[in-house]
C-alpha cells in the first residue's frame, strides 16, 4: 500500500505565532506608574488586558490603546479659549469705537458658616 502524502495547507492568519505577552511590570516601568496601578485598572476593568489564570498580561496593542485612553490633548489654545469663553457686555451700553468686551459678572452669594457638631458634648467657649 502506498500512503499519499497531504497536499500542503496554505498558510492562514491563525498560523501566526501569538503575541508577546507584558507583565503589569513591564507595562508600568514603559508608563512610568506603578505595578499596582495597572493591576488595579485592569482589575476594575477600565485598561485593556488578558487573564491567563490569575495573572493580567498585556500585548502591545494594549499598551498603544492605554496610551490613547490616558492622553489628553487642549481642546483649543489658551488665549482662543479664554476669549471665546468670556460673555460681551449689552450692545449699546458703550459708543464707537471704545466699545470693547467686558465679561459680565454673576452675582456673588455669600457663604454662611455652620454651627460646629460637636458643641454639645464638650461644652467649651471658644
Amino acid at each position: 500500500m502506498h500512503r499519499s502524502t497531504p497536499a500542503p495547507v496554505p498558510h492562514r492568519p491563525s498560523d501566526a505565532p501569538p503575541p508577546r505577552l507584558y507583565r503589569p511590570e513591564e507595562i508600568a516601568d514603559t508608563l512610568g506608574c506603578s505595578a499596582w496601578w495597572v493591576k488595579d485598572r485592569a482589575r476594575r476593568r477600565v485598561i485593556p488586558h488578558t487573564r491567563v489564570g490569575r495573572a493580567y498580561r498585556f500585548t502591545a496593542e494594549h499598551l498603544a490603546e492605554i496610551i490613547r485612553l490616558y492622553e489628553e490633548r487642549p481642546a483649543q489654545p489658551a488665549h482662543t479659549a479664554a476669549r471665546a469663553a468670556e460673555p460681551l457686555s449689552e450692545p449699546g451700553t458703550q459708543t464707537g469705537s471704545a466699545q470693547r468686551r467686558r465679561p459680565v459678572v454673576a452675582p456673588a452669594t455669600r457663604l454662611r458658616a455652620r454651627p460646629p457638631r460637636r458643641q454639645q458634648q464638650y461644652s467649651t467657649v471658644a
